[in-house]
């Protein structure tokens, strides 16, 4: 039946918070500050992972540009969507995951030189198929990787990511004569100074951005020194279309895909959570269907990412943090901020201008960012339950498991190749544990897993 007309100067019901249209006076500020919060966060994977693998300063600036791209076209398919198909049509931000660079970094290591990317890529594909297939059924697999699970492994990243920021503050090549060279070490120590005094002393908007404030000023810091390299600014192209396959055609290796489609569930775990959250958050209820479409465009952007460039693709729960602190609940202001990445991609010199940044300033700044990741996981662990022994005992070992590359790099040296690639990344060998330690103690003969069977429940407290 027809709706009856609403009759002129009748007053029209209000919309949810969620499909507000902003005036751009509100819109707009609202976006930079989405954008300040994720931006350290998206070109973090392309500088680590273009530095492993050895790309001079022309092609960390495309892969920067890719990296920028990707993650504008996910938030806007995302947060706009196609209704009851892709898109969970949230103020929902998706990009590239810190969680993918420990087990992207340990493909690397065990590639040969010049098939590094491809080999990664090629992986990263199939774990984006993968995402298609599981994504809708993954709520049946949700009680599988309840928080102690989920706490675990986002634990594990922050961890296991330390030693980059560390390399970063020494100066960031381990062949060179100055390596760990003082001056390196007191730029470093002076960008985390300045992010500190930010976040102390700094309010609002200053508080937010305190990660890029330590960048830009430590950047600033480093050019009387000469520690500031302008060359990958004067050669980046202003505007460049992106070039499919610049890295080469993807290569498929059975024990690198294993590894990525581990980390995939992960990520998906933290794009559920952060979806039933920012549900709560924007009082907009998130069902299956909600979860399922936001996966799907998780999947998309994981398996066209790689064709430009581009990364595993996942959930931004800094910026879930921003919609709770701004109460901003608009998806349109994180769309736009979600074009405003787009455009930073389609003109390298933009993304060029981040790799002006000298590594002791990267380094001061990563370990605040990897370390924050750290502690998300510490924070999730506190709330698993863990009065109980045998979630200690799971905890311990996942943990120890996932530490022992880092302690011990040749640990797994006389192991076959696809074990040393699934093994040598302490995130795949802490996941498998604790999922697997979970099974017993939670699962086996439990009828189900009645311990653990309100995972949804869990991962919105989480």
């Amino acid at each position: 039946m027809a709706q009856p007309a609403i009759p002129d100067g009748a007053s029209r019901p209000p919309c949810h918070p969620v499909d507000e249209k902003l005036r751009p006076s509100r819109l707009v500020p609202a976006a930079l500050q989405h954008i300040a919060a994720m931006y350290a966060g998206v070109v973090t994977p392309p500088l680590i992972i273009g530095q492993a693998v050895g790309l001079d300063t022309a092609a960390q600036t495309r892969l920067i540009a890719a990296s920028l791209l990707i993650a504008g076209l996910a938030t806007v398919l995302q947060t706009i969507g196609v209704k009851g198909f892709v898109g969970n049509r949230l103020p929902f931000v998706n990009a590239a995951s810190s969680a993918g660079i420990a087990p992207i970094l340990a493909i690397a290591e065990n590639s040969a030189t010049g098939h590094q990317l491809p080999a990664i890529y090629g992986a990263v594909m199939v774990a984006g198929v993968f995402c298609l297939a599981v994504g809708p059924f993954f709520g049946r697999l949700l009680r599988f990787f309840p928080p102690l699970v989920t706490g675990v492994v986002i634990t594990l990243i922050g961890v296991t990511l330390m030693p980059v920021p560390v390399t970063w503050a020494q100066g960031g090549d381990k062949e060179a004569a100055d390596f760990g060279d003082m001056r390196f070490l007191a730029l470093a120590a002076f960008t985390l100074v300045v992010i500190l005094l930010f976040q102390r002393f700094g309010s609002g908007f200053l508080r937010q951005v305190a990660l890029l404030m330590g960048l830009f000023i430590g950047t600033l810091a480093a050019i009387p020194f000469g520690l500031a390299d302008f060359a990958a600014l004067e050669s980046a192209p202003v505007a460049a279309v992106p070039e499919p396959f610049a890295f080469g055609a993807p290569e498929f290796q059975p024990a690198a895909i294993l590894s990525l489609c581990i980390v995939m569930l992960v990520l998906m775990t933290e794009s559920s959570a952060g979806m039933l959250a920012l549900g709560e958050i924007c009082e907009r209820r998130t069902d299956g269907r909600t979860i399922t479409r936001g996966l799907r465009t998780d999947g998309l952007a994981t398996l066209i990412g790689p064709v430009f460039g581009g990364f595993p693709t996942s959930a931004f729960a800094q910026n879930v943090g921003v919609v709770s602190l701004t109460r901003v609940r608009s998806r349109y202001v994180v769309a736009v901020a979600g074009g405003a990445l787009l455009v930073l991609g389609a003109f390298p010199v933009l993304g060029a201008v981040v790799s002006l940044v000298p590594m002791p300033v990267l380094g001061g700044a990563g370990i605040v960012l990897f370390g924050s990741i750290a502690v998300s996981g510490i924070r999730t662990l506190s709330e698993a339950g863990l009065d109980d022994s045998s979630n200690i005992i799971l905890v311990a070992v996942a943990l120890g498991t996932g530490i022992i590359p880092l302690a011990a790099p040749a640990f797994y040296a006389d192991f076959p190749a696809w074990a040393q690639t699934v093994l040598g990344s302490g995130i795949s060998a802490g996941a498998l544990t604790a999922v697997t330690l979970n099974l017993f103690f939670h699962h086996l003969g439990t009828r189900g897993g009645a311990r653990h069977a309100d995972a949804v429940a869990a991962l919105k407290s989480s």
